[in-house]
């Protein structure tokens, strides 16, 4: 029974990123350092620090702060919540419109040795190994059936790219939102928790 529901939580992951495939979108790339930046995302329940691992995950790091950089998380919401999961947002507004278009997909690092554990986050995406646009999830707790484990698609597993540094109540403030179905999808909070801002650099409030 336990390898059923971790295949479905698994399949499920990918699902809701099937609903914003990517669509090319122009811009630049935006640069990323040596040094380990912080993106703050101020949300509806309070703010989220997060550190990226640009050692680690510079591809994903720099699609990251491109999207965040051009302000495409600003008022996106925490579209899926599962306690005991994830949460996972970067892909819709309220109502669950998809928002798009998105840059094109980034490789997946989730062979960078880094761990899905409890405050990482990683790229959603659908079942083509490659396929990470701009959605994300937060780890509510270690899931170490997320992690690479070969380099087969059904085991190529999440890349993590960063984790929480501050503001890890506000994760699992939100991970006790009731949640419902809308237009289709799951686990979808019934009160909108929205990313309000997200930016480069500690809170500015």
């Amino acid at each position: 029974m336990r390898v059923i529901i971790l295949v479905a939580t698994f399949i499920a992951l990918t699902l809701v990123s099937l609903a914003t495939a990517p669509t090319a979108r122009a811009g630049r790339a935006a640069t990323v350092t040596t040094a380990r930046p912080t993106v703050t995302l101020e949300t509806t329940l309070g703010a989220i620090v997060i550190e990226l691992f640009t050692d680690k995950a510079p591809q994903t790091c720099e699609n990251f702060l491109r999207y965040v950089q051009e302000k495409y998380y600003d008022g996106l919401i925490f579209h899926r919540v599962i306690p005991g999961f994830v949460i996972q947002g970067g892909g819709f507004e309220p109502g669950m419109k998809p928002r798009k278009p998105t840059h094109p997909p980034v490789r997946n690092e989730a062979d960078n040795g880094l761990k899905n554990l409890r405050g990482t986050l990683s790229m959603a995406r659908t079942l083509q190994v490659d396929s990470a646009t701009s959605q994300f999830f937060i780890n509510l707790k270690n899931n170490p059936f997320l992690d690479h484990q070969g380099n087969d698609p059904a085991r190529f597993g999440y890349a993590v790219f960063g984790r929480v540094v501050k503001g890890m109540e506000t994760v699992d403030r939100i991970a006790q939102v009731p949640t419902g179905r809308v237009r289709g999808f799951k686990d979808v909070p019934t009160t909108d928790v929205v990313i309000q801002r997200a930016y480069i650099g500690p809170p500015q409030r």
